[in-house]
């Protein structure tokens, strides 16, 4: 495709994202937080961040100590993973598409003018102003859809329903300190069974199911910090593929990006 994809953010989301556009051809960098805080990591090209590289669904991210790596790492056919939690190495870098999918649930810092083509991803953007196009990340009806004028619904503070569960399927830190799993991804538990401790504080699962996500070891958390999950439908395989969302709202980033680069006269 020859043009450069840089996306803000490597968690679950982000790389829906970045998987559909290096199936499609693209050379594409992903950036994070130098403590990534994802707690699907399993299914997230941020752990290269602390892991070196990080295999999701057969594609392999390669961590890159500074943007001099990152067409070795092109020719080797991964994905780059590198450390910008400001967005200056990537306004250095001058790519021709940037995707903002940090999932702040607010724009901060990215700009319409950034690249040729800028998206954003879910609430905090408005299409037209500071970026050119928006995809919605809530479930439902508009799940993946672009959006040429306006936002994407504003955050509701409640997660989406999985298996009849929402908010109690979510795993949270019950005291400031340092996370320590009990468990591991992938594992059965039941209500009430230990799953983590924040420092001393133990953290026990609200409901039945398999740990769809945790944060690594040696985390620092606050108290009521997303820190995992716990999904119902307790379908293992589901834990190490790309969830459906993920690839609607990679599905929808990618329509977007094609759509400006080839407009269709009418």
């Amino acid at each position: 495709m020859n043009k450069k994809v840089w996306i803000r953010g490597a968690g679950d989301l982000a790389t829906g994202i970045g998987a559909k556009f290096f199936r499609a051809g693209f050379d594409v960098i992903m950036s994070d937080i130098a403590v990534p805080t994802t707690v699907r990591r399993t299914v997230a090209f941020s752990p290269a961040i602390y892991e070196g590289e990080q295999i999701v669904e057969g594609i392999k991210a390669k961590l890159c100590k500074d943007i001099s790596e990152a067409d070795a790492v092109f020719k080797s056919n991964c994905v780059a993973v590198i450390v910008d939690e400001s967005g200056d190495i990537m306004r250095e870098y001058k790519p021709d598409i940037i995707i903002d999918a940090i999932i702040a649930k607010k724009n901060i810092g990215t700009k319409k003018n950034d690249a040729s083509i800028v998206i954003g991803v879910g609430p905090g953007f408005e299409a037209g102003v500071d970026c050119h196009a928006v995809v919605e990340t809530k479930r439902g009806h508009n799940l993946g859809r672009v959006l040429w004028n306006g936002s994407a619904y504003p955050n509701t503070g409640v997660p989406g329903n999985i298996g009849g569960y929402t908010v109690e399927r979510i795993i949270r830190a019950t005291a400031d300190g340092t996370f320590k799993a009990a468990v591991h991804i992938g594992d059965m538990v039941k209500a009430g069974d230990l799953l983590a401790y924040c420092d001393e504080t133990p953290i026990y699962a609200n409901i039945d199911g398999i740990v769809r996500g945790l944060l690594q070891d040696g985390v620092r958390v606050k108290k009521g910090m997303k820190s995992g999950d716990v999904d119902p439908r307790a379908e293992r395989e589901y834990c190490f593929t790309i969830s459906d969302k993920a690839s609607a709202v990679g599905g929808g980033v990618l329509e977007a990006v094609l759509s400006l680069l080839n407009p269709r006269v009418n």
